[in-house]
C-alpha cells in the first residue's frame, strides 16, 4: 500500500497540473491563512446568534481547532513517515498532513457555524454552495500539497479521516442547544390513565 501511495504521489507531483495554482491551494492549509478565516466566522457567529448561549458555537469551534495539533503532532511522531523527495532531509513525520487537517477543520468549522439554523441565513442554495465550496476547496488543498511534493496522498487521506471525526463531534456539539430547546418546549402528553372513582 505504501509503494502504491508513493507511486501515485510521484505521478501527481510530476504531472502537468499548474505549479503556481498548486502552491496557492497548498498555502490555504497554513495556520496564518486558515485561522483568521475561522476567527472571523466565530466572531460573526457570536454577534448574530440569539440568546445568552451565543458563546457556545464559537467555543466549540475553537476547541475543535485546538484538537488538531494536539492529535496530529503526536501521530506524526509515532508514525515517523519520511516525506517525498522535495522534503528530503527536512524531518520525519509526514503522516497525517498537518496542513490538510488545518484546512479541513478550520474551513469546516467555519462552514458549520455559517450553516447553524438562523433566520435568513444559509438556506436552500446557500447551504449547497457552502458545502460544495468546502468540499472543492479541501480537495484542491490536498491535490496542491501532493502536486508540490509536500505530502504523499495517504498523508492527505489520513488527515481527512481525522478531520471528519473532529467535525462530526463539532456538529453534534453545535446541535446540542437546539435539541435542548426542543425538549424544553415539548408539551407534556395528556394522561390516559383513568381518573379517581366518583363518589
Amino acid at each position: 500500500m505504501r509503494a502504491l501511495d508513493e507511486r501515485a504521489g510521484r505521478a501527481v507531483s510530476g504531472s502537468a497540473l499548474p505549479g503556481g495554482a498548486a502552491h496557492f491551494f497548498a498555502d490555504l492549509g497554513n495556520m496564518t491563512v486558515a485561522l483568521p478565516v475561522l476567527a472571523v466566522a466565530m466572531a460573526v457567529s457570536a454577534l448574530r446568534a440569539p440568546g445568552p448561549r451565543r458563546w457556545w458555537p464559537p467555543l466549540c469551534a475553537a476547541l475543535t481547532m485546538a484538537a488538531v495539533p494536539a492529535l496530529v503532532v503526536p501521530f506524526k511522531d509515532a508514525v515517523a513517515r519520511p516525506g517525498p523527495a522535495a522534503m528530503a532531509g527536512a524531518h520525519d513525520g509526514f503522516f497525517p498532513s498537518g496542513h490538510t487537517a488545518t484546512a479541513a477543520v478550520a474551513y469546516g468549522a467555519a462552514a458549520l457555524l455559517f450553516l447553524l439554523p438562523r433566520p435568513g441565513l444559509a438556506r436552500g442554495r446557500g447551504r449547497a454552495a457552502v458545502v460544495t465550496s468546502y468540499a472543492v476547496g479541501n480537495a484542491a488543498v490536498g491535490v496542491g500539497l501532493v502536486r508540490c511534493g509536500f505530502h504523499w496522498p495517504l498523508d492527505v487521506l489520513g488527515s481527512w479521516c481525522l478531520s471528519g471525526v473532529l467535525l462530526w463531534g463539532l456538529a453534534l456539539a453545535l446541535s446540542r442547544p437546539a435539541r435542548a430547546r426542543r425538549r424544553g418546549t415539548r408539551r407534556p402528553r395528556a394522561s390516559t390513565a383513568p381518573g379517581p372513582p366518583g363518589p
